[in-house]
């Protein structure tokens, strides 16, 4: 299987063919159907059927990655996208406009693969930070580039970063993610500080027998340089269907080793945020734990997630897709694709299932999908 497989489409509003849309969302009012809503015009909410209102997309700019971790993918890689299934800037501006401006989309991330290897990242930020009513723009990256770019995305209005980062040790993260780059990133996460680029998430996957012995070590490091640490409990998402669920550190493990070292008060979970945060006793330090698997959230799930082939994803373990690249590129107009999106968000299940036995891995490996 290649990293964009082979998906189930869900039944998406077909675009009107004598219609022509503008591609990058440009036209002035009564120019081409791709008009803007009054800036007075609140949009109604992007709701399911359990009434989760959904105001954080997640975007991938790229399925590639110049890192091969163990947890994710075969040292040999994947087979890429090719670059004409990829979305143009132009597609991109245009679907984040109208998740923002018709269905109340408010935080936008831009994962990858490594959405650094995005040519011409600063511009295309730049041009969504210039939207109407844009939104936050965070970034998920594993840091290997960041040190050359952070403070022009910082200028272009990159709000945040996430790093991701495994271990403090270069022989380890060497093994881990099949390169000596250990440097880069730390390099990477100094400069994201000092472009304004706060708080810089920090975050890590423990698997056990790996890197677990460094859950105290690495909290201490960000508390320490003023990051935000977050551990995340792995989840199947690997290209090799290697997920092994006796490898994954729970919550729980990840706490009692927290505790081993530090005093913990719990601060809760801020909003609908994945993760739920503790902070540790005579530090501003917060440590916050992602678990997808042991403690699921999906209750107050308010994602949404687009491919970096444009296929729309309500949950990120969707067994189905919604095609918006054929809309955009049918012609659509802006109706057209807000009704997609609303028909895929109507369509969302309860929960993604992993602890019952009917649970399906999605097709697509996290780097396809975006983090």
């Amino acid at each position: 299987m290649t990293a964009s497989g082979q998906r189930k489409k869900a039944p998406v509003p077909r675009p009107n063919p004598d219609h022509r849309s503008d591609p990058a969302g440009t036209a002035p009012s009564g120019q081409g159907l791709a008009e803007r809503l009054p800036a007075t015009q609140a949009p109604a909410p992007l709701v399911d059927r359990f009434g989760r209102i959904h105001t954080d997309l997640r975007v991938s700019l790229t399925d590639r990655c110049n890192l091969r971790c163990t947890y994710c993918m075969p040292a040999e890689g994947l087979d890429w996208l090719p670059k004409a299934e990829v979305l143009t800037d132009d597609e991109v501006v245009r679907l984040v406009r109208v998740a923002t401006q018709r269905l109340g989309i408010s935080k936008v991330r831009l994962t990858g693969g490594e959405p650094l290897l995005r040519r011409g990242l600063p511009g295309l930020i730049a041009r969504l930070s210039a939207l109407d009513a844009a939104p936050e723009l965070s970034l998920t990256t594993n840091g290997i580039g960041l040190s050359r770019s952070a403070a022009a995305l910082s200028e272009a209005g990159l709000n945040r970063v996430n790093v991701s980062l495994d271990t403090l040790r270069s022989e380890r993260y060497a093994e881990i993610t099949r390169r000596d780059r250990l440097t880069d990133v730390l390099d990477g996460l100094y400069a994201a500080r000092a472009a304004g680029l706060n708080p810089v998430k920090v975050n890590a996957v423990p698997v056990r027998g790996v890197n677990d012995d460094e859950i105290a070590d690495l909290a201490a490091f960000a508390a320490e340089h003023g990051y935000r640490m977050r551990f995340i409990e792995s989840m199947p998402l690997d290209a090799q269907g290697a997920w092994d669920r006796e490898r994954m550190v729970t919550a729980e493990e990840i706490l009692g080793r927290l505790g081993e070292r530090f005093e913990l008060v719990p601060v809760g979970r801020r909003d609908n945020a994945p993760a739920e945060e503790w902070r540790i006793v005579g530090t501003d330090a917060v440590v916050g734990v992602i678990a997808s698997v042991t403690r699921p959230f999906c209750g107050s799930c308010d994602r949404v997630r687009l491919t970096a082939d444009g296929q729309l994803r309500n949950c990120l373990f969707a067994t189905e897709e919604s095609d918006l690249r054929a809309l955009l590129r049918g012609g659509a107009d802006d109706a057209a694709l807000e009704a997609a999106w609303r028909t895929c968000i109507g369509g969302k299940g309860p929960g993604h299932a992993i602890n019952s036995p009917e649970f399906r891995r999605p097709e697509r490996p996290m780097s396809a999908i975006g983090g």
